[in-house]
């Protein structure tokens, strides 16, 4: 009888819950079995464990380090995210050297970047809005500009600004954009295209000496919408300067009392800002206004470059709209990648 009782218990063939716990203790046996007893755990690993707080601190901290220098500040903040590539390379250094101390503080990078970027990991898109708005840097360079202009316009969007267009280029993505957007505006070296009409249709002075930048009311079924579109001036990164981005610094200010004056209730900002929601150095225009992205998108949404996109530059913001979704359209001929998004207007405009 003892025979039988023990074939009963056990003829499941070994997959029963009390099993697969014996497996699971056995690799955790193998994995943390050469740790034990062993004093140097906390030991080892000192240094990985001081990378690892680094690292908390600078992502923590990063707008309080100073631009005085190369703006480091703003050169960290436009590719901040990519810091967190950093934490399994600590975590794979920490296991390596089996040291305990270094394990723990890696805990602590993880949770700092999980803060400020775990909620673009998720898809917050919606359904719902009334207006469609894109934005594409189409590149001076750009060998295609008729596909460009029917690439983007294939996105459906009811509003399109589109900068860098040179002087020899833009009676081409006119031509091609006719038969979608019956009414348009070109300021030197940014325009708009719009299903709805177009008035009080100006540029924008942003302490260039030309034209980057303009602003036109589009009167849209669910009311009024003052547009800008912008094209802030480009940064470098050299050796011998660090970050130099004073220009577009400058211009960012002179963008941020433009919109700050506009009477409108529903403000829309369409462009290449060459930089990021993170830069502080654009504080005066992302203080005031909402990214499309970061309130609705799905992931992070990088748009240059188009060939391995790293940061998102080109940028939509609202201010008295809603947004409802934002994504990046296919890559076109240009070394940017289009964005797009739906936001919902509001009933008055002022």
């Amino acid at each position: 009888m003892a025979q039988q009782a023990y074939m009963t218990e056990t003829d499941n063939g070994g997959s029963g819950p009390e099993h697969r716990g014996t497996r699971l203790r056995r690799l955790f046996d193998r994995l943390v079995g050469p740790w034990r007893g062993d004093p140097r755990i906390w030991r080892r690993g000192l240094f990985v464990a001081a990378c690892a707080v680094l690292l908390a601190v600078i992502m923590l901290l990063h707008s309080r380090i100073p631009n005085t220098v190369g703006n480091l500040g703003s050169l960290i903040e436009t590719f901040l995210p990519w810091l967190g590539l950093l934490v399994p390379v600590l975590l794979l250094l920490a296991v390596v050297r089996k040291s305990a101390t270094a394990l723990i503080a890696v805990v602590l990078p993880a949770l700092v970047w999980l803060n400020l970027f775990g909620g673009q990991l998720t898809d917050k898109t919606a359904a719902g809005g009334d207006l469609t708005v894109a934005t594409h840097n189409v590149n001076a360079d750009n060998p295609d500009p008729a596909g460009t202009a029917r690439d983007v316009a294939a996105s459906g969007a009811d509003v399109l600004a589109l900068e860098e267009l040179t002087e020899s280029a833009v009676p081409t993505y006119e031509k091609a954009l006719a038969s979608t957007y019956r009414y348009h505006s070109v300021q030197g070296t940014v325009g708009v295209w719009s299903k709805y009409p177009l008035t009080d249709v100006r540029a924008v002075d942003i302490d260039l000496g030309w034209t980057r930048a303009m602003r036109a009311t589009v009167t849209a079924p669910a009311g009024q919408v003052a547009v800008y579109v912008a094209h802030l001036p480009s940064v470098r990164v050299k050796m011998e300067a660090g970050f130099t981005a004073r220009q577009r610094d400058r211009s960012a200010d002179y963008l941020g009392e433009a919109i700050a004056h506009e009477p409108l209730r529903n403000v829309v900002l369409l462009g290449d800002l060459n930089g990021t929601m993170n830069d502080r150095a654009l504080n005066a225009v992302t203080s005031q206004m909402r990214s499309t992205q970061g309130a609705v998108g799905n992931g992070f949404g990088f748009s240059w470059p188009a060939s391995f996109p790293m940061a998102r530059i080109d940028q939509i913001m609202v201010r008295g709209l809603e947004p409802e979704s934002s994504w990046t359209l296919p890559q076109t001929g240009s070394d940017h990648l289009p964005v797009a998004a739906r936001v919902k207007v509001a009933t008055s405009g002022f």
